[in-house]
């Protein structure tokens, strides 16, 4: 039977074939977006609250374009104006104004005490997962797994819970509650407050359609860069002790230039279409292609400067949605990413604990035929039946030098009251400091060789 592939390590080499990585690819994103919206579902009535609100908030946007509207209208109109329709005019927009910034900051403070306590539920349940996890996880997974999950990818979540939702709101209700009023004046300058909108959205969507695999091959060289930190901090020691700091480093910067050059090599490409398609959405171009098309319709008799002047205004806010929009995006799949992430770390299984727990006897601890692998392929022990006796101190050691120097100073357990020395995870010998010593077999041909190896010295060649 023909194994599946993990999309994860398909979207991860650039060799593959392009369709099997693309469907690859597509799944992943499929359980990606699942197990982000498993992860917020706690939050999702806050953010249904804060996107009702906001709505009112951005809808009361438009509000003061429209009172400054009709105040140019009984300003410009012949005749002294009306000190009541102005007056009116301006408490209309102060009115305007001051619902905006209630509703949205109302809106913005339920979404981020909402991230508060999803960020610190789900790294409650990260340490609580983990603690119930064999040891032998922590030796196939680095901590550098277990950190960016419940650090870096707990906080790519922040922006899609906190800001995303009520900005993208906010970005989509200003834009639609501005064109219904232009439509509302004349459905030309609606048209017109469109007009550049469609070279942004075909070149956005150019640059976006290899981004799924992009960002897995992207996640996969920060991972490895953490790693590689990870790597050179553990062995700081062994680099004070035996030197050669640029081969301790060398996976590092090979790590980081690997993520540079990909980084590069992706990005380069489209810094010129983005920088175009973002001028024909910038301010002065949209303020310049209204204006130019508003003289048209003005002296064709269509609409009024007033009009004009108003929708410019109002086509300048549109172009903001897209941004936003942008970032919304970006923000939903770096967080869709982290939360698979930190669901896999969530999943981990955890060791059995018993239905029908007994109270402990006393306080000796008692081994028989014992049997443990990390691995599950190489057993670290093996058969091993030991005693404890309570107020004794038992120093396990292993049967091999290299472990043996690194892993124990010597001197630090001779006033064990139990020495258990390991061969291979079988218990070879057992007895304190003294009794090993005379039994003269492993234990103590290695404290003799020990003590002989305190004095050996590096001889120059003075030749």
């Amino acid at each position: 039977m023909e194994q599946d592939e993990d999309p994860r390590q398909a979207a991860r080499q650039p060799d593959k074939d392009p369709k099997a990585q693309a469907r690859a690819a597509k799944t992943q994103a499929r359980a990606a977006r699942a197990a982000l919206a498993s992860m917020l579902a706690p939050v999702r009535r806050h953010t249904r609250l804060a996107m009702a609100l906001q709505i009112i908030g951005a809808a009361a946007t438009i509000v003061p374009y429209i009172a400054i509207a009709e105040l140019a209208k009984v300003l410009l109109a012949p005749g002294p104006a009306d000190p009541g329709e102005v007056r009116g005019a301006v408490l209309i927009a102060v009115l305007g104004l001051s619902v905006r910034a209630l509703f949205g900051g109302v809106a913005l403070a339920v979404t981020h005490f909402a991230d508060v306590a999803l960020q610190a539920s789900l790294r409650r349940r990260i340490v609580a997962r983990l603690g119930r996890a064999p040891l032998g996880w922590f030796t196939a997974n680095s901590s550098a797994t277990v950190r960016k999950a419940a650090q870096n990818d707990v906080h790519d979540l922040h922006y899609l819970v906190a800001h995303s939702a009520v900005e993208t709101t906010a970005a989509v209700t200003v834009p639609v509650a501005g064109l219904g009023y232009l439509f509302w004046l004349d459905w030309r300058l609606a048209l017109l407050a469109l007009a550049t909108l469609p070279l942004y959205a075909g070149a956005y969507a150019y640059m976006m359609k290899d981004f799924g695999p992009q960002m897995g091959r992207l996640n996969a060289g920060i991972a490895a860069i953490n790693k590689a930190i990870v790597e050179f901090v553990t062995g700081i020691g062994v680099v004070k002790t035996f030197g050669r700091a640029g081969r301790a480093h060398a996976g590092y910067r090979e790590a980081a230039t690997r993520f540079g050059d990909h980084y590069s090599g992706w990005v380069r490409p489209m810094l010129k279409l983005e920088a175009f398609s973002s001028m024909a959405v910038s301010a002065p171009v949209v303020l310049l292609v209204n204006l130019a098309g508003g003289i048209w319709f003005v002296h064709a008799g269509w609409v009024s400067p007033v009009d004009v002047l108003t929708a410019s205004m109002v086509a300048m806010v549109i172009p903001s949605v897209l941004v936003t929009l942008g970032f919304g995006a970006q923000a939903r799949r770096e967080a869709s990413a982290a939360a698979e992430r930190i669901a896999a770390v969530l999943e981990t299984p955890v060791l059995p604990e018993s239905c029908r727990p007994k109270v402990p006897d006393g306080h000796e601890v008692e081994l028989h035929d014992v049997s443990f692998s990390y691995d599950g392929s190489v057993d670290v022990l093996d058969g091993v039946s030991l005693r404890l006796v309570p107020g004794t101190v038992t120093a396990p050691l292993r049967e091999r030098s290299t472990l043996l120097v690194i892993a124990h100073r010597l001197s630090t357990v001779t006033a064990a009251d139990q020495i258990v020395v390991l061969d291979e995870g079988r218990v070879t010998e057992v007895g304190t400091h003294q009794e090993l010593m005379v039994l003269d077999g492993r234990y103590a041909r290695f404290w003799n060789e020990r003590h002989r190896a305190l004095g050996w010295r590096i001889a120059v060649d003075a030749s």
